[in-house]
């Protein structure tokens, strides 16, 4: 009986570990830190994936323009069967023949040809060659630029989902909870309607008043779904994907020192500034690349060659004839319709359009530096003002709630302190979330990436 008694435990006990497994392993949903959904999307987010692919390519074409400056090595092998040999005219007097005679047909070759060579080519001197491989070295640091610019971009628009998900998650929660008061006043009220305390009116407001919170919590709840939603979208990853944001609707205020000359930082700064200079350097590089072809060419060349020519395939390799033979080869461009003028002119307009847009760039990036700051400088004061005002609304809200209990308020007070407190929690709210996301934007504009960004090494 023992021993049966302990098996049942036993199997007891398994049932309840394995049951316990399974449902650890259905729950699949995870707690999502901002620095969690960062590191996520850096991996994942397709505009991010796209820049590393366009640095791999930068990389190739600088492998590529260093290919034409490198020797050339390559081997040709040829075989020809004569259907019919060329015919080769003799006059007749080469033959016997007298001056008069019409010249003798004669069939030249063989029958089996082949011919076996190895060629060799060396540029010595192109200037096409030489601001080629600067033009493309400038290129892929361009290419990193625009992928450094891109993993800040992803970073400041998760940032800012992630946000939008705090804040729809704060919304909701406060929206439960005025549900949960507004019922708990409801009660309250029914208890004291069935003592004749309080008219029926004001046990219709209390009922009304809760309906009405009705719809706003399901409205609160699809908003943070589609913030989830948003987020996800900013991460790159699957709807399969299930988290719930681990932080808070936290005030973090930014460094007073990085608010000052803001204007020279956003120049010295932005990383799409940055790589729009270096667009410059390219388009010069392009200017020069289009004027080398003004300069002359030069090459070495070196060939060895093995021939052989029978009638049969009896071929041995005695049969076979080598011959090499070596040069330069000197190129250079006379004339050729002025095209090289108009292509090196055409580098050059794309040279001062490119000056033009750096222009615009920068005075643009001003306007949004001094934007974020003055955002933030708003969104603090609306922080320290709406701290105050919701500790006095909720003080109003527990004060009418009670004189209602008490017999010596009404109804109306409680919902006009209710709504009171609503609307001051939600401006409270809503100015840290403005705070936030322009601190954001600043961080973008300045070509700053924040210290809980771990530092990926992109391939």
């Amino acid at each position: 009986m023992k021993q049966c008694g302990r098996r049942w435990l036993t199997l007891i006990a398994v049932t309840i570990m394995t049951g316990g497994m399974a449902m650890a392993q259905t729950d699949t949903t995870q707690q999502l830190g901002l620095r969690d959904a960062v590191s996520i999307a850096l991996e994942h987010n397709q505009q991010l994936i796209n820049a590393r692919l366009n640095v791999r390519q930068a990389d190739a074409q600088v492998q590529e323009a260093w290919g034409y400056a490198l020797p050339a090595l390559d081997f040709q092998g040829q075989y020809t069967r004569a259907l019919k040999k060329p015919v080769f005219y003799l006059p007749a007097e080469f033959l016997g023949g007298k001056p008069t005679d019409p010249p003798a047909a004669v069939r030249v070759g063989s029958d089996h040809s082949i011919n076996l060579a190895l060629n060799a080519r060396q540029t010595l001197f192109n200037a096409s060659v030489i601001t080629g491989v600067g033009a493309s070295r400038t290129y892929a640091r361009a290419a990193r630029e625009a992928m450094d610019a891109s993993r800040l971009e992803v970073v400041t628009n998760v940032r800012k989902a992630y946000y939008r998900v705090l804040l729809a998650k704060e919304a909701r929660a406060m929206m439960r909870a005025n549900l949960r008061n507004a019922e708990e006043n409801l009660h309250n009220v029914q208890l004291l309607s069935k003592q004749g305390l309080v008219s029926e009116y004001d046990q219709l407001r209390a009922d009304v008043g809760v309906e009405n919170l009705r719809p706003a919590v399901i409205q609160a709840d699809n908003n943070y779904q589609l913030a989830i939603d948003a987020l996800r979208i900013a991460m790159g990853v699957e709807e399969s994907m299930k988290f719930v944001v681990a932080d808070s609707l936290t005030y973090e205020p930014v460094p007073e020192e990085l608010l000052t000359n803001v204007m020279e930082q956003t120049t010295e700064g932005n990383l799409n500034l940055r790589a729009m200079r270096t667009q410059i350097e390219i388009s010069k590089a392009f200017v020069r690349v289009e004027q080398a072809n003004y300069l002359p060419s030069l090459s070495a060349f070196g060939n060895y060659t093995y021939q052989v020519a029978k009638n049969t395939f009896n071929i041995s390799p005695r049969d076979l004839i080598a011959s090499s033979q070596v040069g330069l080869v000197l190129t250079m461009n006379i004339f050729q319709g002025l095209q090289t003028n108009a292509r090196v002119e055409q580098a050059e307009v794309n040279v001062r359009k490119t000056e033009e847009q750096v222009s615009s760039l920068e005075t643009n990036l001003k306007t949004a530096a001094n934007s974020a700051v003055l955002r933030l400088r708003e969104a603090q004061l609306r922080i320290g003002a709406q701290g105050k005002t919701v500790a006095q609304a909720e003080r109003g809200y527990r004060i009418a709630t009670t004189r209602f209990v008490s017999g010596s308020g009404t109804q109306l007070e409680v919902n006009d302190a209710q709504l009171a407190l609503t609307q001051a929690r939600v401006n409270k709210m809503q100015a840290i979330y403005d705070y936030l996301v322009a601190a954001a934007d600043l961080d973008m504009t300045l070509g700053r990436i924040p210290d809980y960004v771990p530092d990926v090494q992109d391939e």
